[in-house]
């Protein structure tokens, strides 16, 4: 495969080691021959590094089985899923799945990578629904400015929300950045 090809959540094998691409952007500067700025994040340690590839430069392709999982629950070893085909549960490391576990609540539908049977990263959805259980109450006449309020999610996610949300509204998140996009229906 290119290295113009490179995606997030594929997977190569570079230096004797798997990777996985959590970030991929094509650069054309002025004059100069355009490359592919990656961020490959090492499957065996966690360690991420920044590396450039000419954009005809050839990588070695690694195929992940995806598969979507179900979270369960999380306890003192770790984020447990079940595999939807096979009933099998499996436990996730904390540094595998990282901040990303507050975007989930139990019985949330989870797209796993695994090689060789051994999961190695986690794809988040694009967007996540939550309900809100505290925030400040809204203030009357503060219609009119552009002002956004701290609440707290029902898997404790801290996000800045307008004023009109109040607790026990069910809010929609981007997981990118954790900000809010709008009032689920």
């Amino acid at each position: 495969m290119k290295a113009n090809d490179l995606r997030p959540g594929m997977a190569v094998n570079f230096d004797g080691k798997l990777y996985v691409c959590v970030q991929a952007k094509h650069v054309t500067p002025g004059n100069l021959r355009a490359f592919v700025q990656a961020k490959l994040k090492c499957v065996a340690d966690g360690i991420a590094i920044e590396k450039r590839f000419r954009s005809t430069e050839e990588l070695d392709h690694a195929f992940l089985d995806r598969r979507d999982m179900e979270y369960l629950y999380s306890d003192n070893t770790g984020h447990v899923l079940m595999d939807n085909q096979t009933y099998d549960q499996i436990t996730l490391s904390e540094d595998l799945v990282g901040e990303s576990i507050k975007f989930f609540k139990p019985n949330t539908s989870i797209t796993t990578l695994l090689c060789e049977g051994k999961p190695v990263s986690i794809e988040l959805p694009k967007t996540v629904e939550l309900a809100v259980t505290e925030t400040a109450p809204m203030v009357k006449g503060a219609t009119a400015t552009n002002q956004m309020k701290e609440a707290v999610l029902e898997t404790g996610l801290k996000v800045r929300v307008p004023p009109f949300i109040g607790v026990g509204d069910v809010v929609r998140i981007s997981t990118d950045d954790s900000s809010y996009l709008a009032r689920a229906k």
